[in-house]
């Protein structure tokens, strides 16, 4: 499928499932609703149900078959009797395109957040499991897919907010990794749904309205959490917005337990998503209209409010909360840790309260904006339009939006006085479109009095917004689509042939692509203690070569998936090649009549794989060999070429390493020459270490070289740029950074790059056999290792 035509099939298949839920929603509650509200709430009443179904692994496989039945049957009995408010529909489209472009600019159908935070992996595996198997982990082997399953399901960790994404995939045949962007996107445009419902009994012209919403709906926090793959700050945004845009609709004039049913089911899609920390923000909105109500009642001599009706609200939503009520006391206990005040996760800081005004222009929300006076004015004109917009909505008896503004600040305090700092910062994002609307409002009050200042203040508001936005879109970390699709195919290729190891650090492979072969990562979630030749083992993100490793724990693994580098050693000799791809190579060792591994010798460093091994060592190992009736396994391997700096001083802004000559550390575009020396007429992989969002050129002797655009690598990874004939000689070599452009993941954010390696086409599955009274022969000849092997 192209990549328009999966980034608008299915949302629009989603939007349809969710209006279908949406209107046999307002059926069954015996009450209209306004139309922008249907697909919040159907969407809404998709993660209740599916949680329901989800529980069990017996009834997970009908979730698909439920959420289609009952969207066809809601469009039957509802479709006819509704009009499409343009208004509504235009700002829900535009909301939705804002969130997509960071991807669908880039020409690739993949998702944001790559190497920023790696949760999306575990958001993946997450919902892959929950949807055929619910929330039971026990079946499982021992891996890293298992590991992190385990971790989240059994602590009650709540996937209400992911469950929709699961349970319409089938339907449209895409794996999930490519859908969750597209799928973020449309939360955004729920959330702006939700806040043009929330606002039309207030402003009555539908363009400031949708103008308002659309603003509001992409605070800078909010839209940076989502280009870090943030699905519940989103979700809860959206649906806290959803909930005081229905309580107005639904308790002034309660019409028994039905008509509490959207109020309900709001509110158990909040604990979906967050489990019993939802209560924070449910409390404050439920108490609040609680008593708008009252007041509202008595006012017009209407009876007061009715403890039935309470009590009827609480048994419902009691009832489609049930997953989230039994999980409540595991997650409560497994999640203490997230009141620490010194838990900063990803974080570099805490945020700064400031944020919340949702203008915040810095390519990064955890840093300060360059022009941070500038951006204190703007929030300044944020604070000043929400503190106009609460009065003048409070002079107009619309207490939808003063309810939504408390609710938001109440359940944002709450958790920034009890929870962490990485905690308090989900907050700041999930509460930030409360302030950003309240602002928006009062602008739209002024200009509904006759005053030009509104006009100057939404055009305040929006060009801070924007400004913040667009800066968070240039340094997106967009995940690297053909790399990740060739670990797709890899898993399905090697499904049941594992154990299986990944020695770089790729959440995506181990606890994703790979699960049907028992993955496990060196620097990940793991079962087995994958430990180095030093005894321990590598600590999270951290990369190793495979000679870094104790022997017996790659020997533990049947398969290997390595990623291609020009520095990787060639695995232990009982490993034979059976895939090799752009990215990766597939090892195996058979399951039956394998050679033993009496011994291994190392050789080489970080950047050389290869060296000529001491012939006191040679002659041990020899000994060894006989001694055991076995023989010598040695892998030849030619030195490649590092190139290295040809001169000084290095271009403006840019610095090298110096304790890793090779690397350099750019700071904004240009370029610097290399230079190395071949000694030996060939062909030669060129290889560049680093990590690449903008364009990079690479040309060798004036010849350009393939560039590196959107090859976004962990630690100790290389991207393959091409092959060249090169002779004996001195040979020169020109790295250059563009200068950022208006494609996404172009900034000036610029990391390490290097070394340049060049390294001799080989065969990746050469190992010499020798007997022992032949070892003489290595000493002198370059070799990756040698190993004592009895067949």
């Amino acid at each position: 499928m192209t990549l328009v035509a999966s980034w608008l099939a299915f949302p629009a298949l989603l939007v349809v499932l969710a209006l279908g839920w949406g209107l046999l929603v307002e059926r069954a509650a015996g009450m209209p609703l306004p139309g922008a509200l249907l697909p919040p709430l159907g969407l809404a009443s998709i993660m209740v149900a599916v949680q329901l179904t989800t529980y069990s692994s017996s009834t997970a496989s009908l979730s698909t078959p439920l959420v289609v039945l009952v969207a066809a049957v809601g469009v039957a009995v509802g479709a006819r009797r509704r009009r499409l408010d343009p208004f509504a529909a235009g700002t829900a489209a535009a909301v939705f395109c804002v969130f997509a472009a960071p991807v669908v600019l880039s020409g690739k159908a993949t998702f944001a957040g790559y190497i920023k935070l790696d949760d999306t992996a575990t958001w993946l595996a997450l919902t892959e499991h929950v949807l055929t198997h619910g929330r039971e982990v026990s079946g499982l082997a021992p891996s890293s897919h298992q590991a992190t399953l385990a971790f989240y399901l059994n602590q009650g960790y709540p996937v209400g907010s992911l469950l929709p994404l699961g349970a319409s995939r089938p339907l449209v045949g895409q794996d999930l990794a490519w859908l969750f962007q597209p799928y973020l996107a449309t939360l955004a445009a729920m959330l702006a749904l939700s806040l043009y419902a929330l606002l039309r009994p207030l402003v009555r012209a539908r363009g400031i309205r949708s103008l308002s919403a659309f603003i509001a709906s992409q605070p800078a926090l909010l839209y940076g959490y989502t280009l870090w793959g943030g699905v519940k700050e989103l979700a809860t945004a959206y649906l806290l917005a959803l909930l005081t845009a229905i309580v107005p609709a639904t308790l002034p004039v309660p019409r028994g337990a039905r008509g509490l049913l959207p109020l309900a089911l709001s509110s158990a899609a909040i604990l979906a998503t967050l489990n019993i920390s939802g209560a924070v923000w449910l409390l404050p909105a439920l108490l609040g209209a609680a008593v708008a109500v009252v007041r509202l009642q008595r006012r017009n001599g209407e009876p007061g409010f009715r403890p039935a009706h309470v009590a009827a609200f609480c048994a419902l939503a009691a009832v489609l909360s049930l997953p989230s009520l039994a999980t409540a006391s595991a997650f409560r206990k497994a999640n203490s840790v997230l009141t620490d005040p010194s838990d900063l996760q990803n974080l570099l800081r805490p945020l700064r309260t400031i944020q919340l005004g949702g203008i915040w222009p810095s390519e990064d929300f955890r840093d300060p904006p360059g022009a941070l006076g500038l951006t204190y004015l703007l929030v300044l004109a944020v604070v000043t339009g929400a503190a106009l917009g609460l009065v003048w909505a409070y002079q107009r008896r619309s207490w939808g939006p003063v309810l939504y503004v408390g609710a938001a600040l109440t359940g944002w305090a709450t958790t920034a006085y009890f929870g962490s700092p990485w905690v308090d910062a989900k907050a700041l994002a999930t509460a930030s479109p409360a302030l950003l609307l309240a602002g928006m409002v009062g602008a739209s009050g002024l200009w509904v009095a006759g005053r030009r200042l509104g006009v100057l203040l939404a055009a305040a508001i929006t060009a801070g917004v924007l400004w913040s936005n667009a800066l968070a879109y240039h340094d997106v970390s967009l995940a690297p689509r053909d790399r990740l699709s060739e670990l797709q195919r890899i898993g399905e290729r090697i499904g049941g042939q594992g154990p299986t190891l990944m020695t770089e650090y790729e959440p995506y492979g181990v606890r994703y692509f790979l699960r049907d072969a028992d993955p496990e990562g060196a620097s990940d979630l793991r079962f087995r203690p994958v430990q180095l030749r030093t005894g321990r083992p590598l600590t999270k993100g951290a990369f190793a070569d495979l000679d870094r490793f104790d022997l017996s724990a790659i020997l533990a693994y049947r398969t290997l998936v390595l990623r291609k580098s020009p520095t990787e050693s060639r695995p232990p000799a009982p490993y034979r090649l059976v895939q090799q791809g752009k990215y990766y190579e597939v090892w195996q060792r058979p399951t039956a009549g394998r050679s033993v591994v009496l011994s291994h010798l190392p050789l080489g460093d970080r950047v050389q794989p290869g060296a000529v091994p001491p012939c006191p060592d040679v002659r041990r190992l020899a000994q060894t060999a006989e001694a055991g009736q076995a023989v010598l396994a040695a892998v030849p391997r030619a030195r490649p070429v590092v190139a290295l700096p040809a001169r000084s001083p290095h271009p403006r802004g840019w610095r090298a390493d110096p304790v890793n000559p090779p690397l350099l550390y750019p700071r904004q575009g240009g370029s610097v020459h290399l230079e190395f020396q071949v000694g030996t007429r060939g062909r030669y992989a060129v290889w560049l270490g680093g990590s690449f969002g903008r364009g990079f050129d690479v040309s060798l002797d004036g010849k350009p070289m393939q560039a590196a655009r959107f090859e976004l690598n962990n630690e100790g990874q290389y991207v393959r740029l091409g092959q060249v004939t090169l002779g004996r000689g001195t040979h020169t070599a020109v790295l250059r950074y563009k200068h950022g452009d208006l494609r996404p993941g172009t900034s000036d954010r610029l990391r390490p790059l290097g070394p340049l390696v060049l390294a001799p086409l080989r065969s990746a599955d050469t190992v010499s056999r020798l007997a022992p009274r032949e070892a003489g022969r290595l000493c002198g000849t370059r070799l990756d290792w040698i190993e004592v092997v009895r067949r």
